[in-house]
């Protein structure tokens, strides 16, 4: 049984690292999360088999793992279908938040009810410290991510002064307390416990509440990241070999996604957890209004569209928000059908999460070939006839590159300017999170069409079809 229970510990790990690394590609992406979603079953049967025939694993423990299982599962399908591509943020949020109650509730079993798991040593009770405050600290992050990204909860006024400082720092000093008491005490003290569960739950709050839309990718990375090292510590707590490798993985991939955001944004991680919400309060560069915008018809766009020999897309949040992938692939369809080539320009900070314009894009069935990086894609925009931008606004701001005051300064962007004709489809002419104006508009070869993407994009597509585009 010993053996079998390292046999499927192996081949679940070995799965997992497939399934990891698969994830860093958009084609592989979905097999990639599939192999994951065995992995974790196979882990699931191999703890379940581990605990066969011992004096902890009785009939009722069975009762409640079918129970907790089966509800689990429901929620996941239920979440699976119903959750809209707008709302799939939030949904990871969340999903970060339950990682990190879990390790929390079995490092709290660990400390009330000794025995019953792996303790007593001092590795057991600095694991069980470090699982309690990770995953405290991950379970209300995420929850205040999730109400942030949901509209549910705003950031209060004096969140942005100076004065949150001393209250996490009192509070991080509150967990170090708690903790050394706790270890000091070989886990028995309950008071202890408790003092750290409530101090890093706040300490969560307390970090997360800040931070702006604009540094919520990051924000939501580092969560996941969290919840990796939560459950690598709740391993040490249960003595599996399994969760403490699948913790590391996560942790540390985590981490590396955090970095690619952090540069894709040109910001430190230490200024997006400690420096507020980006632009919050920056005086320098960006600012004034516009008096230069030239507007166009759906129609000047689509005989332009016509015209031309190669077209790049630029997707942003606003086109999840609109709910306009389908429509616009069906556009893109007429194009690539008339000879036109399409690409998509991806941003690693575009939405709100992420790879978020990938999964959006993936979801409308636009081929994975036609979805370029930023560093790729920006050397063709000089070759490139028209750009059309869909509710993107920081990410080709000009600011980044030409204006030192401007808070957007060193960010790296999309070079759409760069292109022959820009069409930038908007609802009006409201600023990106960093609250500065985008010197794209006010560009000669830049033109605005005013309205919601899907309705422009769909205008767009009729006129298409009257003009004969993609018909053979």
């Amino acid at each position: 049984m010993e053996i079998l229970n390292y046999v499927i510990d192996l081949v679940a790990v070995l799965l997992l690292a497939l399934g990891i690394k698969g994830l860093s590609k958009v084609r592989s992406a979905r097999s990639a999360n599939q192999l994951a979603a065995v992995a974790m079953a196979l882990a699931v049967i191999g703890l379940l088999i581990s605990y066969l025939g011992t004096p902890s694993f009785d009939g009722q423990a069975w009762i409640w793992i079918i129970i907790g299982t089966t509800v689990g599962g429901v929620l996941g399908a239920i979440t699976a279908q119903r959750v809209p591509m707008t709302s799939m943020p939030e949904t990871v949020a969340l999903f970060n938040g339950c990682g990190g109650m879990s390790s929390l509730l079995v490092a709290l079993a660990a400390a009330l009810f000794p025995g019953t798991l792996d303790d007593g040593t001092l590795v057991a009770v600095v694991s069980i410290v470090i699982s309690v405050f990770v995953g405290s600290i991950t379970f209300t992050g995420s929850i205040v991510a999730m109400a942030k990204l949901q509209g549910w909860l705003s950031t209060p006024p004096w969140m942005q002064s100076k004065i949150r400082h001393l209250v996490n720092i009192a509070l991080a000093v509150v967990c170090l307390v708690a903790a050394i008491k706790l270890i000091t005490s070989d886990g028995s003290s309950q008071a202890a416990l408790w003092l750290l569960v409530i101090a890093s739950g706040l300490l969560g709050i307390g970090v997360t509440l800040p931070i702006g839309g604009a540094d919520m990718p990051v924000v939501i990375s580092l969560l996941n990241s969290y919840s990796g090292v939560a459950a690598a510590a709740a391993g040490f707590v249960v003595g599996s070999q399994l969760l403490i490798v699948a913790g590391a993985m996560v942790g540390a991939a985590g981490l590396i996604l955090t970095q690619v955001m952090c540069n894709g944004m040109n910001r430190s991680l230490v200024s997006v957890l400690f420096g507020g919400a980006l632009g919050a309060g920056s005086s320098g560069g960006g600012g004034g209004e516009y008096t230069n915008i030239t507007s166009c018809s759906v129609e000047e766009c689509a005989l332009t569209l016509e015209a031309a020999e190669r077209v790049v897309i630029v997707p942003g949040y606003g086109l999840a928000v609109a709910q306009a992938q389908h429509t616009l692939r069906e556009v893109t369809r007429s194009l690539e059908a008339a000879g036109i080539q399409v690409d998509y320009a991806i941003h690693p900070v575009a939405g709100r999460m992420p790879g978020h314009m990938n999964v959006l894009l993936a979801e409308a069935d636009v081929p994975y070939e036609q979805l370029k990086e930023m560093d790729i894609i920006n050397p063709d925009f000089p070759a490139t006839d028209v750009v059309l931008v869909l509710g993107a606004n920081d990410v080709v701001n000009p600011q980044a590159k030409n204006d030192p005051d401007s808070p957007l300064y060193g960010m790296p962007v999309l070079d759409v300017q760069q292109a022959r004709t820009v069409f930038v489809v908007k609802r009006g002419m409201s600023a990106g999170y960093s609250g500065i104006k985008n010197d794209l508009f006010e560009l000669a070869n830049t033109s605005m069409v005013f309205g919601d993407a899907k309705k422009v994009l769909g205008d767009l597509l009729g006129e298409l079809k009257e003009l004969g585009v993609g018909k053979k």
